[in-house]
């Protein structure tokens, strides 16, 4: 097991492979397992694949204070990751699933000299409108309660990236409901359109609720790309890992490639 220690929170990663970095990050409530099917393939290809456990999730810590869960946080242990990896200020293609995505674009925008691509996963960009943006925060709020009120057995009936994981307790989950998954502001989706690095955008053809987000995402970053994985839902890189394999390995093959929509 390997860990860094960040002021006193350890964050799980692992690493595979050698070359150029990638590391991809998990959604709410999933862990680094959801990528069990692409580790191996990235790092193949030639490229040092790095997954980790955001705080509150599987085999990192579960701080016990609400303010060591933010959207800051994360991104900050993302750099520290990629300094204990690959030395200070490294640059890695930079990728995640759901928040995870979020934080990749979150990262891209406070580090953008440190990032080569973005793969950017079954991901919503945040919201300009703020009835919209409190609108989910209430939902957020309303997941950390139930994690409080009915602990890990809510993942049961979730997705297949959260159902087939593992976490120690649900007060980290509920925790990072509350810090992480809640937003602040729209300084994320509002930073798209200032993206300098090839993009790579990817939906499951029926995960509705991030269809148009990823459109809108693909038409908002400047050259990205976009594709529809057919017959795949939230957890597009477990449903059907195959051909999004293909795809993520085709874009990493021709960066900086014209943009478009693709369905496979």
């Amino acid at each position: 097991m390997t860990n860094i220690d960040r002021d006193g929170v350890r964050l799980y990663y692992e690493t595979r492979g050698s070359g150029t970095p990638l590391i991809l990050t998990h959604g709410y409530s999933s862990t680094s397992e959801m990528w069990q099917g692409q580790i191996d393939v990235l790092a193949r290809d030639g490229y040092r694949v790095v997954v980790w456990d955001m705080r509150g999730h599987g085999k990192s810590s579960y701080p016990d204070e609400q303010s060591l869960y933010s959207e800051e946080h994360t991104v900050a242990d993302m750099a520290a990751i990629l300094d204990e990896v690959s030395g200070l200020g490294s640059s890695a293609i930079v990728g995640g699933l759901s928040l995870g995505g979020y934080m990749s674009l979150a990262f891209y925008r406070l580090h953008p000299t440190r990032v080569r691509a973005l793969l950017i996963i079954d991901t919503g960009p945040g919201f300009k409108n703020d009835a919209a943006r409190e609108a989910w925060n209430k939902t957020a709020r309303e997941t950390g309660a139930r994690f409080d009120r009915d602990g890990l057995s809510l993942t049961k009936g979730l997705s297949p990236e959260r159902s087939q994981v593992t976490h120690r307790n649900a007060q980290g989950l509920a925790m990072a409901a509350r810090g992480m998954l809640a937003q602040r502001n729209a300084a994320v989706i509002e930073s798209l359109p200032h993206i300098k690095t090839p993009a790579l955008v990817v939906v499951g053809g029926d995960d509705t609720p991030f269809l148009v987000a990823s459109e809108y995402m693909a038409k908002k970053i400047p050259g990205a790309k976009n594709v529809v994985v057919p017959k795949a839902g939230h957890a597009v890189n477990i449903d059907q890992p195959l051909l999004f394999n293909d795809a993520v390995r085709a874009f990493l093959r021709s960066l900086g490639g014209s943009g478009g929509t693709a369905k496979l």
